[in-house]
């Protein structure tokens, strides 16, 4: 960088970019993983989440990570967040539990309520 121009530059071009993502987005998934959500078993979790994903060929869909959630004993969890801010919450997950969560909440529409932090607080 030679000028405050240029830095200007760099940093219009990289708000456009996130901007362009934001709005491709249909859904954001946010794993768990702080240290508790690690050691429940989130990161195969993650990764069945991206390669499902990618094995569907979902695009429009973003995948990333976040500390602790705040309910340790109820991990891994994953949310799912919808443009409009409302989120389902899923709980104790596996790799298994996420690849389901993909074809049927993901990619069909259909809430996986089994799986969510309601079922878990009811039993």
């Amino acid at each position: 960088m030679k000028s405050i121009a240029e830095l200007e530059e760099i940093r219009k071009k990289t708000l456009e970019q996130i901007n362009m993502r934001k709005n491709n987005e249909r859904l954001r998934v946010v794993v768990g993983m702080a240290t508790c959500g690690i050691a429940a078993g989130a990161r195969p979790v993650m990764n069945a989440l991206l390669e499902e994903l990618k094995r569907r060929n979902v695009n429009d869909v973003s995948v990333t990570m976040t500390g602790c959630i705040g309910v340790c004993k109820l991990e891994p969890i994953v949310e799912v967040i919808n443009p409009d801010g409302s989120k389902v919450t899923y709980v104790k997950m596996t790799p298994e539990k996420a690849v389901r969560v993909v074809a049927e909440h993901i990619v069909n529409g259909r809430i996986c309520r089994d799986y969510t932090i309601g079922a878990e607080e009811g039993k």
